[in-house]
């Protein structure tokens, strides 16, 4: 049986505290972190959990920032694509796929050293919060199936 979207809670109205203490957390889970990486990021974990709420958000917001097309359209192939990505960015990616896809082989010791030598501790750090902010969202749009197009970016 198909469960109706307007039969999904609302998370933001029945846990407003929750919902704003996330805002709060997402304002911070980027910092320092180059803005076109982390809307990188963000499509990349919003893809693979399937959050079509969430990629069309943060496809809007790499093309407001600037992105090259090709990069976000070869995203799902972006391993047969690398010279369209940064080694940085490619490290991101990787570490992202990981920590999104926890069930599968967990973060190993490879992905975690290539991301180690792209970016230093405080920008690996801030990296692992970024993925988990994102991975967080994700959950709440696809059990809330948000619907994609109502986003505009700012």
């Amino acid at each position: 049986m198909t469960t109706s979207t307007n039969r999904r809670v609302k998370t933001a109205k029945l846990t407003p505290e929750f919902y704003q203490a996330l805002i709060a957390l997402d304002a911070v889970s980027a910092t320092g972190l180059d803005e076109r990486l982390a809307d990188l990021v963000r499509i990349r974990a919003s893809q693979i959990n399937g959050c079509a709420y969430c990629v069309d958000m943060h496809t809007l917001d790499a093309a407001h920032a600037g992105e090259q097309p090709q990069k976000v359209n070869l995203l799902p192939v972006w391993r047969e694509a690398r010279s369209y990505y940064s080694e940085q960015e490619q490290a991101a990616l990787e570490l992202t796929e990981a920590m999104t896809v926890l069930s599968v082989g967990h973060v190993s010791d490879e992905v975690y050293d290539v991301a180690a030598k792209a970016f230093d501790e405080e920008e690996l750090a801030q990296l692992i919060a970024l993925i988990t902010m994102i991975n967080a969202w994700n959950r709440i749009g696809v059990s809330n199936r948000l619907a994609p197009g109502h986003y505009n970016p700012s």
